[in-house]
């Protein structure tokens, strides 16, 4: 790998007491470009999400981001790092608080930033506008909405801050056909309009072939 553009793990390694799940792994995903990876359930695809996303140190190698070697992962890489990243898991459920409400939801991100309180209204507004969230919903928490709904707003959530990178494991897994197409569009439009890279995990051979400009079996091997 060369450090030009792109948020990229540079020989991963990712073990779990004996088992080792990620060995020695290199994926790169650059500006504007959407990269499948498939391959069968519990082979490490969400694990090397988790590292690339800054949730997860590796116990070998590194991840760049544009070319900037970045160590550390959750609240030990500066703020200004991580939000280039968003994430979208395969259940809205688990990555939801259930004690708040859809705007609230939403607007977490924005005011761990100390975003004042106007500029957090409208940029949830905006959000909310373009997942087709409407307001009577956005009141609510999670368990009064259904998971297509509360999918929406967790993706809301991750284009809080015009991320520069999406990482989407299974995020449209969950969802009926039409919600599926509606999160597939924003997050396209979102693409569209930033440069965004995408990597996108899936089972379904029709997302994977329509969305990806690149697909790669696992596990990958390389750029």
């Amino acid at each position: 790998m060369t450090d030009r553009p792109g948020l990229a793990a540079h020989d991963i390694t990712v073990s779990y007491g004996r088992h080792t799940v990620l060995d020695r792994v290199s994926l790169r995903v650059e500006p504007g470009e959407t990269v499948g990876l498939r391959g069968p359930s519990g082979c490490g695809k969400s694990t090397l999400l988790r590292v690339l996303a800054l949730l997860h140190r590796p116990d070998h190698g590194h991840v760049t981001l544009d070319g900037v070697a970045v160590t550390g992962a959750r609240h030990t890489v500066p703020a200004t790092t991580r939000i280039r990243i968003g994430v979208l898991f395969q259940n809205p459920r688990s990555a939801a608080d259930p004690r708040l409400s859809l705007t609230d939801l939403i607007a977490e991100p924005l005011r761990a930033m100390h975003r004042p309180p106007d500029a957090v209204a409208t940029r949830v507004a905006e959000l909310a506008e373009a997942t087709g969230l409407t307001t009577d919903l956005l009141r609510r928490q999670p368990h009064a909405v259904s998971d297509g709904q509360l999918q929406r707003a967790c993706l809301a959530r991750a284009l809080a801050h015009h991320p520069d990178y999406l990482l989407c494991d299974e995020a449209t897994t969950m969802l009926d056909a039409s919600t599926q197409a509606h999160v597939a569009a924003v997050i396209t439009d979102h693409q569209h309009r930033h440069n965004t890279g995408v990597i996108l995990v899936t089972h379904d051979p029709a997302l994977i072939h329509r969305w990806a400009h690149r697909i790669i079996d696992w596990p990958p091997t390389g750029t």
